[in-house]
């Protein structure tokens, strides 16, 4: 029978990490929010980046305590690197599934572009000018102006040109605040 006092140490190390983790979790989730609040970025958005950073906590979480329970560092970084080698060959296979989950947290972070603004996509093929109503993981949500309801992968948002522009309504909102 094995004794748990021979395991102290580690048992100490593993509550103490994953308090780590909890105490970080929390705080990056608190930032997220309150960035989300400040940018008035929709919360199904910011869903999206709550999944992706509870993913890196657990992955940290899974290696700390592999580390700390005394997991040799060689089969460790061997079974690592084929479980990324499977990973890699998977993304490669579904690259767009990868660039539109990246393309949706730049979008979250960096991009002008919210809910509920008027765009004009720029291409040359297709003329979509209409009102941004849902970005999700993959797809942005739009309703041109002549009502048709169209979706366009978050990876093409960023690599088209997208211009922002003002509602009819809200310029003449303006123009009554500023006369008045």
């Amino acid at each position: 029978m094995i004794d748990p006092m021979s395991f102290k140490t580690e048992i100490l190390f593993t509550v103490i990490l994953l308090a780590f983790i909890l105490l970080l979790n929390t705080l990056t989730k608190r930032g997220i929010r309150r960035y989300g609040k400040s940018s008035s970025i929709d919360m199904n958005s910011r869903k999206i980046i709550f999944y992706l950073s509870n993913l890196i906590f657990y992955i940290l979480a899974f290696v700390g305590i592999s580390l700390i329970w005394g997991v040799n560092l060689k089969d460790f970084s061997l079974f690592l690197s084929s479980v990324l080698a499977i990973l890699g060959v998977g993304f490669v296979a579904q690259w767009s599934i990868l660039s539109n989950l990246t393309a949706s947290v730049i979008l979250f972070f960096s991009h002008p572009l919210r809910l509920g603004d008027r765009i004009r996509v720029m291409d040359k093929d297709f003329d979509w000018t209409g009102k941004v109503e849902d970005i999700s993981g993959f797809y942005l949500f739009m309703r041109t102006d002549d009502g048709r309801r169209i979706t366009i992968p978050t990876n093409l948002v960023i690599q088209k040109g997208i211009e922002i522009l003002k509602d009819i309504e809200e310029t003449s909102d303006e123009e009554e605040i500023i006369e008045n």
